[in-house]
């Protein structure tokens, strides 16, 4: 379990903007740090998916001791695989928050899930944090946005094709 950095953290937030009555996806959720985040700004729901169940208990026991159990569903699996149960049920999310290990074949996979599945609200906003060191691939289907870096962390932000996000352009900035 490798936990984002509090800084990290509230700079992708604050790249977000508002949460309010967002359904959020924590894909590769850990302890749920990231949709923990958006549920206490504002966040309706959050789905929270973890593959690890030692990790998985943290993280129910955290939404416990949190009180947001009811804003909260925790799904067990491999990120890709719940996505596409999630699709089956019917399901779509305003913010999909991505935090998978580092230097894994998993983001991409999961990005390409996302695309395939059509969990994705119309206006949906897609984030990622991974190594500034990985290479990734374009996603047919999704537009990059923006992308920040922070030491070794890479944030990305992307749009479904074919949507503008607010702020238009892909912007890209280097933080100390």
């Amino acid at each position: 379990m490798r936990p984002s950095a509090d800084r990290v953290r509230e700079a992708l937030f604050a790249r977000l903007g508002e949460l309010e009555r967002a359904r959020v996806l924590d894909l590769f959720a850990g302890s749920g740090a990231l949709g923990i985040e958006a549920l206490s700004r504002g966040a309706r729901e959050a789905a929270f998916v973890e593959r690890s169940t030692r990790v998985l208990a943290v993280l129910r026991a955290n939404l416990e001791a949190l009180e947001l159990t009811p804003l909260a569903r925790v799904l067990a699996g491999e990120a890709s695989a719940v996505v596409r149960r999630l699709a089956r049920a019917g399901a779509a999310f305003d913010v999909v928050l991505l935090d998978p290990p580092y230097a894994s074949p998993d983001a991409v996979r999961a990005l390409r899930a996302l695309v395939d599945s059509g969990i994705l609200a119309p206006g949906a906003r897609v984030v990622l944090e991974t190594s500034r060191r990985s290479e990734l691939p374009e996603v047919p289907g999704l537009v990059r946005i923006d992308e920040r870096r922070y030491g070794d962390t890479l944030v990305l932000r992307f749009a479904p094709a074919g949507e503008r996000a607010q702020d238009g352009e892909i912007e890209g900035s280097e933080e100390p």
